[in-house]
């Protein structure tokens, strides 16, 4: 912060009879901070500080408070400049009051630490429920634990074990979570507040509704809201005049149609731009371009670009270096000629060429492609690694996972081993399979036979519920259905590749099964916005279905 200008006056001293007996000393302003002086000496007379009484500098003023945080967020706005650290950024007025419903600490265990500098309630009931849900080897079962255990060392913090202690807040941040500067308050009396005659009172929601109730009754200075993952929750909070959000912190991002693309269109005038400073050159039978100019800040690595431009031919390009203010373009392969094609497959529209190009570069370690049922993403992919361990021997096996949510009822246990069990769910990789050897016409039934049973051998079936503590060697992991993993859950399976292993994330944001999901809180939206722009991953949404017209019809009107 720059120090305030000297004043251009100085004070005029005072003579000794200007004293009067009630004089008082003018307080310095509270926004200037004062600055050390040296003590004076014993025999020195300690001077009296006097104000000057000249117009203050613009870069005196004291700096505005900081805006209320803004209603309806359950995160408070961090104030413009202030740093993360033990001094939180406090709002205006007293910090809000957030009940938490149990559905929360389920589905994000650390959501106790994600409210910065507001204050937690968990209700009695909340606490019941918990214990309800903490045995198994589910990730909810699993959440419930750890939120146990943090619930303990905040616990083991207090310096007693007595009621006055526990009713002043246990201070989030004594187990190291500096972010959180509210403090934990747990229901520690019996309330008795009556609801609506409509509600039955027996029910767990229903009393933790209650609690939110009496909280607001009081203290009705604050503002207490009530946190749920549940919709049918919030609404019978709002019908009873209570407010309530829900929990977003888990969100990557409000809006969907905001997610990375990967692929970027060039403007129509983009030669006549960067032509001048362009540099262009030829290696390995593709064209490189050296750009400069106000589209540089905009292209991430591995990024697609393209040029369609009536009479002109098209240029279809991916990022592979940005250094300062220059990026350089390489064109890409076209997959879209039968001679280049991959296994027998072509891509037919721009976005399957882009996605081929990444699947079959060996330097693009994680990919993600996602898009609307028919845009051929199973294919391309189980194509590309079919090539790759096959032809290439780049990949010793394909490995093929996916989570085993039902779209209906469920039809119950299933017998055999761990890949029999897995058979049912596999049927989208049975098709593909099928596609794929019926484009070697020339081989006869025994050649076409022969090359199932060798492809079979290649491919191993797993389920994700083994995947902890695995470590996959030189492997091709096929993660599909991925939009019903949690962002915990994508990170366990990213992080089992081991040296030379290729993984490729399938999944269609617009059909997520996993119940408190959404788009924006998907495992695949979180794996996309966080691994872009990293030099060994790429992203490409493909957008046109391929499947076959009634698909393609049905998925538009439908």
């Amino acid at each position: 912060m720059p120090l305030p200008k000297a004043p251009t006056k100085r004070a005029s001293r005072l003579e000794s009879t200007a004293f009067a007996t009630t004089l008082t000393v003018s307080k310095p302003p509270a926004a200037a901070k004062p600055t050390a002086r040296p003590a004076p000496a014993a025999n020195e007379a300690r001077p009296l500080s006097i104000v000057p009484t000249v117009a203050r500098s613009p870069e005196a003023q004291p700096t505005p408070a900081a805006p209320a945080v803004k209603p309806g967020s359950s995160r408070a706005a961090p104030v413009a400049g202030a740093k993360r650290g033990p001094a939180k950024s406090k709002s205006v007025g007293n910090p809000k009051l957030f009940v938490l419903d149990t559905n929360v600490l389920m589905h994000d265990p650390m959501s106790l630490f994600r409210f910065e500098e507001h204050d937690v309630y968990l209700p009695m009931i909340t606490l019941e429920e918990l214990d309800g849900h903490k045995k198994g080897m589910t990730e909810v079962a699993r959440n419930v634990r750890q939120v146990s255990r943090e619930l303990d060392q905040l616990a083991a913090s207090m310096k007693s074990s007595n009621l006055e202690e526990m009713a002043k807040g246990l201070p989030l941040d004594h187990t190291g979570h500096r972010e959180a500067g509210g403090k934990l308050f747990f229901q520690t009396q019996l309330i008795d507040m009556p609801l609506p005659q409509g509600l039955p009172q027996g029910k767990a929601d229903n009393q933790i509704l209650g609690v939110v109730q009496a909280l607001k009754k009081l203290d009705p200075q604050r503002e207490v809201v009530l946190v749920s993952k549940d919709i049918n929750m919030r609404i019978k909070a709002r019908a009873l005049g209570l407010p309530a959000e829900d929990y977003r912190n888990d969100k990557t991002l409000e809006d969907s149609d905001l997610l990375y693309t990967g692929v970027q269109p060039l403007p129509s005038d983009f030669w006549e731009r960067h032509g001048k400073t362009m540099e262009s050159w030829q290696q390995g039978g593709l064209t490189y371009y050296r750009i400069s100019g106000p589209l540089v800040p905009t292209l991430l690595i591995n990024e697609f670009v393209y040029l369609e431009a009536p009479g002109a031919a098209p240029l279809y390009a991916k990022v592979t270096e940005i250094t300062g203010k220059t990026a350089v373009l390489r064109t890409v392969k076209d997959y879209g000629h039968q001679k280049h094609s991959v296994w027998g497959v072509a891509s037919r529209n721009r976005e399957q060429n882009f996605a081929l190009n990444l699947l079959m570069d060996p330097e693009v370690d994680f990919i993600t492609l996602t898009g609307t049922a028919g845009t051929g993403k199973t294919l391309m992919t189980l194509a590309a690694g079919l090539s790759q361990v096959l032809d290439e021997r780049r990949y010793s096996e394909i490995i093929v996972t996916r989570v085993t949510v039902p779209v209906g009822e469920d039809i119950g246990f299933l017998p055999g081993t761990e890949e029999e069990k897995m058979g049912p769910w596999m049927g989208a990789l049975d098709d593909n399979l099928e596609v794929l050897a019926r484009g070697d016409s020339g081989a006869g039934e025994w050649g076409r036979a022969a090359t199932n049973d060798l492809v079979r051998s290649k491919i191993k079936i797993k389920s994700l519920n083994f995947m902890r503590g695995r470590t996959f060697l030189n492997k091709y992991v096929i993660i599909d259905e991925a939009q019903n993993l949690t962002p915990k859950q994508m990170k366990t399976l990213i992080t089992r590749a081991g040296p030379g292993t290729k993984i490729v994330c399938l999944g269609n944001l617009a059909q997520i099964d996993t119940p408190y999901l959404t788009e924006g809180s998907s495992g695949l939206t979180y794996a996309v916005d966080r691994f872009k722009g990293w030099a060994h991953s790429g992203h490409v949404t493909l957008a046109r279905g391929e499947r076959s017209r009634l698909a393609d019809f049905a998925s538009e009107v439908l």
